[in-house]
C-alpha cells in the first residue's frame, strides 16, 4: 500500500530532480552499483556514489526527503522490516520530531502489522526473525519516548515477546552477515538494551519476575562480554546511557578516549577504522574490505561520524569541545547534492544502503548539537506546517 507523506513537500522539487546530474564516469568499484538505491512507483532514488558533488550548505529538506522516501520505497517494494532502512527510521526519526514534525504514522502501522502477522506467538506465520523483532521493539520504544510521550501496549507486547525469545546467554539469534547493523549477537543485544532503556516506564513498572530475570541476563551479558571491536564499544556506550549497569565510569572513559584516538585529521570518523576486516560479522567481508584502494587510509563517512556524535552528545560532551566542533564541521561540509552523506557499504558495492543511516545519523547529531543551520530548519518547519 502506498504510504502518503503528509508533512513534506515532494512535488516537482523531488529527490530525483534534486540530483539531476550525471555522476562522473569513474570506474571505482564503489561507483558502479545499482542505478537506483530505492525504487517504488513514483519514487526513484539514484544509486549512492562516492563521487557525488558536495553541497555548499546543508539542506535539511533534501536529507528529510531522502529519509522519508527511502523508507516508503522499501516498505512498498520489499514489504519487510530491515535494520538498514525502516528499522533505522523507526529507531532515529522519532527523535527529530521537534525539528521535522511527527514521523510517518503509516510506517509505525506497517511495523505493527508486520509484527502481528509474522510472530508465531501472536498467531502469525512464524517468519519473524529475532533481528527484526529487536528493531521493532526499539522503534516502538522510540516512538513512545519522542512522539506519544507514554508507553504503548504495542511496546509492552514487543518487549515481552522479545524476552520470550531470549537465549540462555542473554542475547538472541542474530544475523551476522550484514555489518554493521546485523553484525553480531553483541551488536543486536545493544539495540535491545536501547529499547529497554528508552521505553517510557516499562522497566520501572515491570512486575513479571521472569521477565525481570531476563532483563538482568541481558545486563549481565553486555557488561561481561568483551565487545568484538571498537564499533561494538561505541554502541555499548550508547546503550549504557539508556540502560544502567552496563559500564562503569572508567570503562566509559576508556571508550571515549578510544573514540578520540580514532578521529580523522579532517574531523570526521571512518567506520572502517573501528574494526579489522575479519572482525565484521563472521569475517566474510574481509577480502572485499582489504581490496579497497583506500584500505590503509579510509575516508571519514556519514554513518560513523554521525553515530559517534550522537553517542558523545548523550554521554554529555558539549559542543564547545574542539573535537566535537571538528566533527560537526565535517558534517556541515560533507553533505552531497542529493541530501545524503556518503558511506561506502561494508558488504557489497551494489546499493550502499548504509548511506541511509549515514544520513539519518548526521541529522540527529546536528540536531543534538544545535548545529542545524537556522535558515534551513525554519524552511523545513514552515513546509511541514
Amino acid at each position: 500500500m502506498r504510504l502518503f507523506l503528509k508533512y513534506l513537500v515532494v512535488s516537482s522539487f523531488s529527490l530525483v530532480l534534486a540530483i539531476g546530474f550525471y555522476f562522473s564516469a569513474e570506474n571505482d568499484a564503489e561507483n558502479v552499483g545499482s542505478k537506483f538505491q530505492y525504487k517504488f512507483e513514483g519514487i526513484k532514488i539514484p544509486g549512492a556514489r562516492s563521487n557525488e558533488p558536495r553541497r555548499r550548505t546543508v539542506s535539511v529538506k533534501l536529507a528529510s526527503q531522502y529519509i522519508e522516501q527511502g523508507t516508503e520505497a522499501w516498505i512498498g517494494s520489499q514489504k519487510c522490516v530491515t535494520c538498514h532502512t525502516n528499522g533505522t527510521y523507526m529507531a532515529l526519526r522519532p527523535s527529530l520530531t521537534k525539528l521535522l514534525g511527527k514521523p510517518n504514522e503509516q510506517v509505525r502501522e506497517f511495523f505493527l502489522k508486520f509484527f502481528k502477522t509474522t510472530a508465531s506467538s501472536l498467531g502469525g506465520n512464524g517468519k519473524l526473525g529475532d533481528s527484526q523483532l529487536i528493531y521493532i521493539a526499539r522503534g516502538f520504544a522510540e516512538w513512545d519516548a519522542h512522539v506519544s510521550g507514554k508507553l504503548s501496549n504495542e511496546t509492552r507486547l514487543a518487549l515481552n515477546t522479545l524476552f520470550e525469545r531470549q537465549l540462555p546467554s542473554g542475547s538472541w539469534k542474530a544475523a551476522e552477515c550484514w555489518p554493521p547493523l546485523e553484525s553480531s549477537a553483541f551488536q543486536e543485544a545493544t539495540v535491545a538494551a536501547l529499547a529497554v532503556g528508552t521505553a517510557p516506564g516499562w522497566l520501572s513498572e515491570l512486575n513479571d519476575e521472569k521477565v525481570k530475570l531476563k532483563v538482568e541476563r541481558l545486563r549481565h551479558y553486555l557488561s561481561k562480554t568483551n565487545p568484538p571491536h571498537d564499533y561494538g564499544r561505541v554502541v555499548l556506550l550508547w546503550a549504557s546511557q539508556r540502560m544502567t549497569g552496563l559500564l562503569n565510569e572508567d570503562e566509559k572513559t576508556s571508550i571515549i578516549n578510544r573514540i578520540w584516538q580514532l578521529q580523522r585529521p579532517d574531523g570526521g570518523w571512518s567506520i572502517r577504522t573501528f574494526a579489522d576486516p575479519e572482525q565484521w560479522g563472521n569475517g566474510n567481508r574481509a577480502e572485499k574490505l582489504r581490496s579497497e584502494k583506500d584500505f590503509k587510509d579510509p575516508p571519514s563517512d556519514g554513518h560513523q561520524t554521525g553515530l559517534v556524535l550522537i553517542v558523545l552528545s548523550e554521554v554529555g560532551i558539549g559542543k564547545n569541545d574542539p573535537r566535537i566542533r571538528r566533527g560537526v564541521e565535517w558534517l556541515l561540509r560533507n553533505q552531497r547534492q542529493s541530501g545524503r552523506w556518503w558511506t561506502r557499504s561494508l558488504n557489497t558495492d551494489t546499493f550502499h544502503f548504509i548511506t541511509y543511516s549515514g544520513t539519518l545519523y548526521p541529522l540527529v547529531a546536528l540536531f543534538n548539537y544545535n548545529a542545524v543551520p537556522e535558515e534551513t530548519s525554519k524552511l523545513v518547519l514552515s513546509q511541514i506546517r
